[in-house]
């Protein structure tokens, strides 16, 4: 199943507003990360002390496609996980569902963006050569072997165990996924 891109989007932002108010209430100020210069990004926002940053999700670069990665492959990927990786630049958003806990992957700048492309380019000759269904990750659990995909081809969310098949779906389209989500702030 695929969602309207701006059903998708809206679903993430307002996610990630949720996440933001959630973490606020908790802590009374912005998420934090180590600084680290060698690792700039858009997200961040001012100093919080003198090791650590206040960031926040923020819009991504318009300009950010995996129309290279299409070409490369020879395949078309999934809309919904392209709308997915173009709207936001973020870290990780902590999350719970029905299945557990998990962490949203987002990309930090458009480096990681690019990062990312190669990481989606080895998961797919992966499951290429393993003969299995293309399946794109977007969420990490708890557990280091199990991820989230989206399968490539009908647009439904699974659970799978890297390296194996997907083998529980979870949800008919990203964007309803999303929309089942909790924020879950460390």
């Amino acid at each position: 199943m695929k969602s309207s891109p701006c059903q998708l989007t809206q679903s993430l932002l307002l996610f990630s507003q949720n996440y933001l108010i959630e973490y606020q209430e908790r802590y009374q100020h912005l998420p934090i990360i180590e600084k680290d210069e060698q690792w700039p990004s858009p997200c961040l926002v001012n100093d919080h002390d003198e090791k650590h940053q206040h960031w926040q999700p923020c819009n991504a670069n318009d300009n950010l496609t995996f129309d290279n990665v299409e070409q490369a492959l020879e395949l078309t990927i999934h809309d919904d996980f392209k709308t997915y990786f173009t709207t936001l630049y973020s870290d990780t958003l902590d999350a719970s569902c029905d299945e557990g806990d998990l962490s949203l992957l987002f990309t930090w700048s458009e480096n990681d963006f690019k990062r990312l492309q190669e990481n989606v380019i080895g998961h797919i000759l992966m499951k290429q050569k393993l003969k299995q269904p293309v399946t794109l990750f977007f969420a990490l659990t708890d557990d280091e072997n199990i991820i989230l995909t989206l399968d490539n081809d009908s647009g439904e969310v699974w659970v799978e165990k890297v390296g194996k098949k997907a083998h529980k779906k979870v949800a008919s389209s990203l964007n309803d996924f999303i929309n089942s989500l909790v924020p879950r702030v460390p």
